[in-house]
C-alpha cells in the first residue's frame, strides 16, 4: 500500500520515519474557510485535504468522539461518509461515547448512528480481547484513532487507544493515528505508575503528565509496551502528523478551536490544571464537578478562608488562588455550599499542575482535621494511589512530608521516562 509523505511509520521500537525534515504544505480541506487562520493543522485536516485518499479501498473503523473534527468543525466520520471516498464500516465509541452524550464513567451503548447509518460499538472499557471481537464482527481492515487527549495518564482515551492497538497485534489490521497537539505541551511532569497500581486510569507505566501527543504515545506503546504486554507489535502503524506544532506550545498557541474532550473539560485552562487537580477526585473535597469550572473550583463544606490565604502565601508560579464559594449540582457535596478556591492561571507557561495540586492537598491536610480521602474506596485511599501510580504520595502525606519533598521524590523517574520516550517523539521544541 502506498504511503503519502504526511505519514510516519512506527512499526518497531526504532521505527524510522518514512519522511524526514519538514512536511510539504497542504491545501486547506474543502469547506474549511477558517484553516488559513490556524497556526497548527491537525492530522485530520491533513487527510481531509487529500480527500482521505490514503484510506480508499479499505474497510475502515474509527475510534473517535466529538473532538475528532477538522477545522471545519465537522466530525471526521460525517466528512468521510459524505465524501464517498471512505468505506466507514464501524465507529468505536470511548468513554462519553462517539457523539459525547455520556457522563464520566459512561458510554453510549451499541447503536446505529442516526446521521450516517453506521454501526457504533460501545468500546468504553474494552480490552484487547473485546477489540479483537469488535474488529472481527465489523470486518474492519484499517482502524483510525482521532481523539483530543489532555496529556494526563488518567485520562482514559489513551488507554482505549492502547487496548485497540493490542487488539490489532498479530493481525493484518492497519492502525492509523490522526495526531493532535498535546494541549498542555510536550514536557514531562510527575510520578511514574508502578506495578501493582494498574487500573482503567493507568494501564501501563508512563508518567502522570506524559508530555506526548497521541501519535507519539502510539509509537511508544508499540515500541516499548506492546512487545512485552501483548506479545507483539502492531504491524502497520502510521501517524498522520500535526503541521506547525512544537513541544513548547500550549493549546492557546495553536489557534485551534477548543472542543470539549469530555463533559467536565470545558476549557483549555481546565486541561492545563487537570493533570494535578484531578487528584482531588481522590479526596473528600469537591473537584468542581457539577459547576461550570470543574478542576478549577476546589472546595468542601468544612473549608474556610484560611485555605485561600495559605495558598496565596506560597506564591506558586503561574497561578493565583481566589477565595471562592460554590454549590455543586451533582457529584460530591451536591446541593451543599462549599468553601474553597478558584485556581486562576496568570502565566500558562509557568504552570506545573501536579506541583500546584500537591501544595493544595498538603496545605488542606495541614489546616483541616476533616480532610480525608474520598469515601467508598476499598481500601480507603486506594483512588489516590491509582491516580498517582503508587502509594508513595499517600504514605508521604500521612508521614507529614512537605509538598517540596513529595515533588522531589519523583524527579529521578521523571528524568528516566524523558530519556525512554525520546526515540518516539515526532515534534521539536
Amino acid at each position: 500500500m502506498r504511503r503519502r509523505s504526511f505519514l510516519v511509520g512506527a512499526a518497531g521500537a526504532a521505527a524510522t520515519p518514512l519522511v524526514t525534515g519538514a512536511a510539504p504544505a497542504v491545501a486547506a480541506p474543502s469547506g474549511t474557510a477558517a484553516s488559513p487562520h490556524h497556526r497548527v493543522l491537525p492530522g485530520a485536516d491533513v487527510m481531509a485535504a487529500e480527500n482521505w485518499a490514503d484510506l480508499a479501498g479499505q474497510k475502515v473503523g474509527v475510534i473517535t468522539n466529538p473532538t475528532g473534527i477538522t477545522t471545519a468543525l465537522t466530525s471526521i466520520v460525517d466528512q468521510m461518509h459524505a465524501s464517498g471516498s471512505v468505506d466507514v464500516v464501524a465507529v468505536f465509541g470511548p468513554e462519553h461515547g462517539f457523539r459525547g452524550t455520556g457522563q464520566a464513567g459512561d458510554g453510549e451503548g451499541d447503536h446505529v448512528d442516526p446521521r450516517t447509518g453506521i454501526m457504533v460499538y460501545d468500546a468504553y472499557g474494552a480490552d484487547a480481547t473485546k477489540f479483537r471481537e469488535l474488529y472481527r464482527k465489523s470486518g474492519v481492515e484499517t482502524v483510525v484513532f482521532d481523539i483530543q487527549d489532555v496529556g494526563a495518564r488518567f485520562y482514559t482515551y489513551i488507554w482505549t487507544m492502547y487496548e485497540a492497538m493490542a487488539g490489532a497485534v498479530g493481525s493484518d489490521i492497519r492502525f492509523v493515528v490522526f495526531d493532535r497537539p498535546n494541549p498542555v505541551g510536550g514536557h514531562v511532569r510527575g510520578p511514574m505508575l508502578v506495578d501493582g497500581f494498574q487500573s482503567g486510569v493507568g494501564k501501563q507505566p508512563i508518567l502522570q503528565q506524559h508530555g506526548m501527543t497521541v501519535g507519539e504515545l502510539a509509537r511508544f506503546f508499540n515500541g516499548e509496551l506492546l512487545p512485552e504486554q501483548a506479545d507483539g507489535q502492531v504491524g502497520q502503524l502510521d501517524v498522520v502528523q500535526v503541521r506547525g506544532w512544537r513541544r513548547s506550545m500550549l493549546f492557546a498557541d495553536t489557534g485551534l478551536p477548543w472542543t470539549l474532550p469530555s463533559p467536565n473539560m470545558p476549557t483549555a485552562d481546565t486541561a492545563l490544571l487537570y493533570p494535578g487537580t484531578c487528584l482531588f477526585e481522590a479526596t473528600n473535597l469537591s473537584e468542581g464537578r457539577g459547576t461550570t469550572r470543574p478542576f478549577e473550583l476546589i472546595g468542601a463544606p468544612y473549608l474556610d478562608h484560611r485555605w485561600a490565604h495559605a495558598l496565596e502565601e506560597l506564591d506558586l508560579p503561574g497561578v493565583r488562588f481566589r477565595e471562592a464559594y460554590f454549590v455543586p449540582t451533582f457529584s460530591k457535596h451536591a446541593g451543599e455550599v462549599c468553601a474553597g478556591v478558584q485556581v486562576h492561571i496568570v502565566d500558562p507557561q509557568r504552570v506545573e499542575a501536579i506541583e500546584v495540586a500537591t501544595h493544595m492537598i498538603v496545605t488542606a491536610a495541614t489546616l483541616y482535621d476533616e480532610f480525608d480521602w474520598r469515601a467508598g474506596d476499598d481500601p480507603h485511599g486506594r483512588w489516590i494511589d491509582l491516580l498517582t501510580g503508587s502509594d508513595r504520595f499517600r504514605t508521604m502525606l500521612a508521614a507529614g512530608a512537605s509538598a517540596e519533598d513529595i515533588v522531589a521524590a519523583w524527579h529521578d523517574e521523571q528524568a528516566a521516562f524523558d530519556r525512554q520516550r525520546r526515540p518516539y517523539l515526532l515534534y521539536r521544541g
